[in-house]
């Protein structure tokens, strides 16, 4: 009996701790819920409103890699937060960034850094950055038909790879494909016009304080064009997320040096209008 219970615990043992709620309780799964049928409204059935977040940006530099994410959430045309962070540290190594509809955004995060937590606890030693990208990929697939319900979930990904020594940089579009990034990448609302100035100031080997300017700059670009991307905010000292991943680790940027950093830029772009 004993052995027969041990071959049982041995046989549903998993390094995935997705894999084991996906055998266990699938209910509780961020994509496991089912959504209730919408009210018709004029003989068609009304979107389902929820708080969507926007937009983050990420990008390479000398040292390793970096990720910002704006603070504001809408709903429609509301604003639903201003408060919101979209940028995370993933483990140790990584940092994940989401776009989309927050709520299921935010359970993906939590599920993702438990099972790069499990897997370590299991394995006794780290996924490698590509293994965690796929494991990321996997969990946006499995959203795939709340996303073709209205909510969609598009993350970014970026890691320290230790054994190459370099930063690296994933993409996902809503089928969890992965795609690698050499350079920078956004997503999000406001992510056309944050490309566009990234695409003007990010250049190979950007000292990291130099980086950290780049993406709030780009940040800045994107919430005066994007009615959805907040901005610096220095009446309510609200400032974007911003975490750096080198070979030390994952480490958010203090809030002091953003204010100092934003005020920069407010006052360097007021001169330029007063000059035009």
């Amino acid at each position: 009996m004993q052995e027969t219970t041990a071959n049982q615990v041995a046989a549903n043992a998993t390094s995935s701790f997705t894999e084991h709620l996906q055998r266990q309780r699938p209910d509780l799964l961020p994509f496991g819920r089912q959504l209730p049928a919408a009210a018709p409204a004029a003989g068609a059935a009304q979107p389902l409103q929820a708080p969507h977040g926007t937009t983050i940006v990420a990008l390479s530099y000398a040292g390793g890699v970096l990720m910002a994410g704006d603070r504001r959430a809408t709903m429609g045309n509301i604003i639903a937060s201003r408060h919101i962070e979209k940028v995370f540290p993933a483990d140790q190594y990584s940092v994940l960034g989401i776009a989309g509809t927050a709520g299921i955004a935010l359970d993906i995060t939590r599920l993702f850094q438990v099972e790069l937590e499990h897997y370590e606890k299991i394995e006794g030693t780290l996924l490698s950055l590509d293994g965690k990208a796929n494991r990321l990929g996997a969990m946006i697939r499995s959203n795939l038909p709340m996303a073709m319900q209205g909510l969609a979930v598009v993350p970014l990904f970026a890691g320290f790879d230790r054994p190459a020594g370099v930063g690296r940089l994933f993409s996902y579009d809503v089928t969890g494909g992965r795609y690698e990034e050499q350079e920078h990448h956004t997503v999000g609302s406001g992510s056309m016009f944050a490309r566009g100035a990234l695409k003007k100031l990010w250049r190979p080997n950007l000292s990291e304080q130099d980086a950290v300017a780049v993406a709030v700059e780009a940040l800045y670009d994107a919430a005066d064009d994007d009615s959805a991307t907040g901005g610096p905010d220095p009446i309510r000292q609200l400032w974007p997320v911003v975490y750096i991943v080198n070979r030390s680790g994952a480490f958010r940027v203090p809030e002091r040096e953003l204010a100092a950093l934003a005020g920069t830029i407010i006052e360097s772009r007021a001169l330029a209008q007063r000059e035009a």
